[in-house]
């Protein structure tokens, strides 16, 4: 579903967002689209085990706990950082994967940096025995399979498609299925320019750009300004954005606006990737340090 913003744009700009975030309850988004073929994948291999890695707040986590429940699979969550292993039932990402079924191995911070590290898939392989391994945030050539299927016909019209980006692998499936005269604005919310290199080599056009400026500090990094962005945008259009993703586009996309990026009579679609999941736990954060809290909710 495609909802327009009602808001008077100048240079008679239109923009609308994909509703992804309601595709599922709890696999929502890109999550939902990244799993389609991995899980079919795991299937055709006659997987019982699924094991994948996250941070604290992973929506990846979540969405593969959910879905190897609803699927009927095991899940082993590689989680960065040993000390949430005494704080799961105060981390609500935690708890709902663990309510879902998943096990988890806590790993340090120093051994999560390698976790490509063939020394690591024997540990676990050792330890849980053979299994389906699913990327941290989901990103593989399955994924972007899946991440194809977002942009549908009636998109044909749109001259910008808007997306966030984390590892990538979002942004690369809706740049292969992007019609010539459309453009891919990718709005990272990590620091550094790695994932131009890491995107191309997925891709096979070049109708896209990053747009480095909005990523608010880096991964995981809110501001009070953020924030009121993120509740003045529910409050006024009812849709509900999250402070990792999509929240810092919608904020950099309405900016450059502003700033008359687009040209006039520009149509805008923007990709909303879900990660709500991850706004309860950002909050307990907020809370912790007196800021502001994210109101998405009625």
């Amino acid at each position: 579903m495609n909802q327009q913003i009602l808001i008077d744009f100048p240079n008679h700009i239109s923009v609308y967002i994909k509703r992804e975030d309601l595709i599922h309850p709890f696999i929502s988004g890109n999550k939902f689209r990244k799993l389609k073929y991995n899980l079919l994948e795991a299937k055709k291999e006659n997987a019982t085990t699924l094991v994948t890695f996250g941070g604290a707040y992973s929506n990846h986590i979540a969405a593969v706990a959910f879905a190897g429940k609803e699927q009927h699979f095991k899940t082993i969550g590689v989680i960065r950082g040993e000390e949430l292993a005494t704080k799961i039932q105060e981390n609500p990402t935690l708890k709902f994967a663990q309510e879902c079924g998943m096990q988890f191995e806590f790993i340090t911070r120093e051994a999560y940096r390698s976790k490509d590290d063939e020394k690591l898939m024997t540990d676990l392989r050792t330890k849980w025995g053979a299994f389906y391994l699913i990327p941290e945030g989901g990103t593989n050539a399955l994924a972007i399979s899946g991440c194809e299927e977002i942009l549908t016909p009636e998109d044909a019209n749109f001259d910008y498609v808007c997306c966030a980006v984390g590892t990538g692998g979002t942004i690369s499936g809706i740049i292969n299925s992007v019609l010539p005269h459309q453009k891919v604005l990718g709005f990272p919310a990590l620091k550094g320019d790695f994932l131009q290199d890491e995107i191309s080599t997925f891709v096979q056009n070049s109708h896209w750009s990053l747009i480095q400026d909005y990523h608010f500090g880096g991964y995981g990094k809110v501001t009070t300004e953020l924030i009121a962005f993120i509740n003045h945008f529910y409050q006024k259009n009812a849709i509900p954005l999250d402070p990792i993703y999509t929240g810092k586009m919608m904020y950099g996309i309405l900016d450059l606006i502003e700033k008359n990026y687009f040209p006039e009579n520009s149509t805008i679609l923007v990709i909303h990737t879900g990660g709500l999941q991850g706004v309860a736990g950002m909050n307990i954060k907020l809370k912790n340090k007196n800021l502001p809290l994210i109101q998405i909710h009625d």
